[in-house]
């Protein structure tokens, strides 16, 4: 009888433990899925992002991506919940081209954009006629642009808005610069083909490479990533709670120093 009795009060509290917890959750909403690119993004939902939501009682599934397109195109078809891996410019571009109703709510640390060695082992060897591999979405081109500008190495026209520099905006090109674009994901890679290679942060950290690696790097804070829900979604519970995740002290302090050399969220200073 004692033994039952025992069983019964132990019984209780684990399902009035496991109700608080689901209650800590949107009751309308207690699965999410989250969808990011390959490497640093995908580690802090891996990492961090989902225990700390699992801990309120959500379900969390991650999805990685290997490009810049399908992301948006799942959150918008309702495939993802949300999306972490593009900036700001990025996703006003996207979205007003493909006509999606997407809305960032948080930013998230980012791997900033470098330049990197390829045939050319120092920003000394440049050489009349080099050659420079560049991401080909028109966003991370004209990072890779405004960058080259910044070394020198060719002079974008007065006055032009450096978020949508193209190579129409290219005033000068003293070095004879030939700048080849190509996926972002594969400019890894493309660094034995080329003198040198321009690779965004979380491609260059997926592939193994340490950003203290980079010859030269962004100066602009205006490419930190976002965490981004359909704009219908803006206002929901567990939209806050996610976002409530990614501010988290945890998070933070984890992110502080696995993440040293990043550029972080301004609602963080």
């Amino acid at each position: 009888m004692q033994k039952w009795i025992v069983k019964s009060l132990v019984a209780s509290i684990v399902g009035l433990s496991l109700a608080t917890t689901a209650l800590a959750a949107d009751p309308a909403k207690k699965n999410i899925v989250i969808g990011t690119t390959v490497g640093d993004f995908g580690d802090m939902v891996k990492l961090q992002v989902k225990p700390i939501l699992e801990k309120e009682g959500y379900s969390v599934k991650l999805i990685e991506f290997t490009d810049y397109v399908r992301p948006n195109l799942a959150l918008s078809e309702g495939s993802l919940d949300v999306n972490v891996f593009q900036h700001k410019p990025y996703l006003d571009g996207f979205s007003k081209e493909h006509k999606l109703q997407l809305s960032a709510v948080f930013q998230v640390p980012t791997a900033p954009l470098g330049l990197y060695a390829g045939k050319a082992k120092s920003l000394k060897d440049i050489k009349n006629g080099a050659s420079v591999a560049a991401p080909n979405d028109p966003s991370n081109f004209a990072r890779a642009l405004v960058m080259l500008n910044d070394l020198g190495w060719i002079k974008l026209k007065a006055g032009i808005n450096p978020l949508t520099a193209s190579q129409h905006d290219i005033a000068a090109n003293p070095k004879n610069i030939k700048i080849l674009s190509l996926e972002a994901a594969q400019l890894p890679r493309a660094r034995s083909d080329a003198d040198f290679a321009v690779i965004n942060g979380n491609y260059a950290t997926s592939s193994g490479i340490k950003l203290t690696e980079a010859l030269f790097q962004e100066k602009s804070y205006a490419y930190v990533n976002w965490g981004v829900v359909r704009s219908a979604d803006t206002a929901k519970p567990w939209v806050k709670d996610v976002i409530a995740a990614y501010n988290s002290a945890e998070f933070k302090s984890w992110a502080n120093v696995k993440y040293a050399g990043y550029k972080f969220p301004a609602s963080w200073k």
